[in-house]
């Protein structure tokens, strides 16, 4: 890569690059989706290849399946696996009790089987994903084609009863046709604003017929590891309340920048 990383691109690597050092030989490990996990697989597979790491890794998506192939991560299913020492992932926010919204990539459903199928979940992200309540960042809600007109009203007729400031309900798309997730399923974006409970809405919602999964984590995540433009890292641990920061040097010609352009 020509030139130097834009302030939120090297946030999202040197959280990847932390990340990567909780990976150790012989481990099998769920590989997150989406533009921060990109980087850990990218990491990791630098790691396979000059330092002889040797894991299993367990893709969330087909995406996330075939870049680790390319960068020679050994991937097997999580039927394989059967559980997993440890799952790295990234968010699109995340609170002060590590209540997580993610599902902006499409894959919250095999994201959260693989994280809740691990004995330790860590977050990667960028500062900005840290917010003081959830919900500005539009809630995904995996549901099933059948029905969906159905489903979709039944989920704003339950929103009127819950602690959130907007309900709008909004089909995804691609183009000009409905977004489809790798498991053929369609995604409902809640428009909610400010969720001010959670888990009483994250149940509410998985009681509809037709909803297969929402995009909130609640007691999964283990570890939050948040990276910022300066090459800081701060990880917190919430399982023993610990934390800590370091520092990256960030070289704009390092190797792993040229294989991200590509």
């Amino acid at each position: 890569m020509s030139g130097e990383l834009a302030p939120i691109d090297k946030a999202k690597f040197v959280a990847a690059k932390q990340a990567s050092e909780f990976v150790e030989s012989g481990m099998k490990v769920g590989l997150g989706t989406g533009s921060t996990a990109e980087w850990l697989v990218q990491c990791l597979g630098e790691m396979v290849r000059e330092e002889g790491l040797k894991f299993k890794g367990v893709p969330t998506s087909k995406r996330t399946a075939l870049l680790a192939k390319k960068v020679g991560i050994d991937v097997i299913t999580l039927d394989e696996a059967k559980w997993l020492d440890l799952t790295i992932d990234g968010t699109d926010e995340f609170d002060a009790d590590l209540t997580l919204i993610k599902g902006g990539g499409g894959a919250h459903l095999r994201e959260k089987i693989v994280a809740t199928a691990s004995d330790r979940m860590i977050v990667i992200a960028d500062a900005t994903k840290k917010v003081d309540t959830l919900g500005a960042f539009p809630l995904p809600v995996e549901v099933i084609p059948f029905g969906l007109p159905v489903t979709q009203g039944l989920i704003g007729e339950m929103l009127t009863s819950m602690d959130v400031l907007g309900r709008d309900v909004v089909q995804r798309m691609q183009g000009d046709q409905p977004y489809v997730t790798d498991e053929g399923n369609f995604i409902l974006d809640l428009h909610l604003k400010r969720i001010g409970n959670p888990r009483q809405l994250s149940l509410m919602i998985n009681q509809i017929p037709g909803v297969v999964e929402n995009g909130l984590f609640i007691d999964v995540c283990d570890v939050v590891i948040v990276g910022y433009g300066d090459g800081r890292v701060a990880t917190r641990d919430i399982t023993n309340d610990t934390g800590n920061v370091v520092q990256f040097d960030v070289l704009d010609d390092d190797n792993i920048f040229v294989d991200i352009a590509d």
